[in-house]
């Protein structure tokens, strides 16, 4: 989880559930962190993960400049804060904690899906 002290007083956005907040394919030039409700980040059909609140998505375009690899849909109305890459860098510059955070959440996912895919390859 992300601390959401950090961004206390940044703009949120708002969306209603069922709202899609990219697609795959897309170029990504922002990253999302969860203030309220719940983002679901699909690989075809198939829910891969339910960011929460204080949970993050979408970071990977700013780490390696690629293209969105899932979709991300609200599930539920949500208030999320947007971070550009500037703000980024400025954040893992200025906030190694925020750093952390940031490899440790992307390590989970990591983990996460090597078990999907050794359930499925057994």
């Amino acid at each position: 989880m992300i601390s959401l002290t950090l961004f206390r007083n940044e703009e949120t956005i708002t969306y209603a559930s069922g709202d899609v907040i990219f697609r795959a394919g897309e170029a990504g030039k922002t990253m999302y962190i969860v203030t309220e409700g719940e983002v679901d980040i699909k690989v075809g059909d198939i829910v891969v993960e339910t960011v929460t609140t204080g949970g993050m998505f979408g970071e990977m375009a700013l780490i390696d400049a690629h293209s969105r690899s899932a979709d991300a849909i609200c599930r539920s109305a949500c208030k999320l804060v947007v971070i550009n890459q500037r703000r980024f860098e400025f954040l893992v510059s200025q906030t190694p904690y925020f750093a952390i955070q940031v490899m440790s959440i992307m390590a989970e996912r990591l983990r996460h899906t090597n078990q999907m895919i050794n359930k499925t390859v057994a």
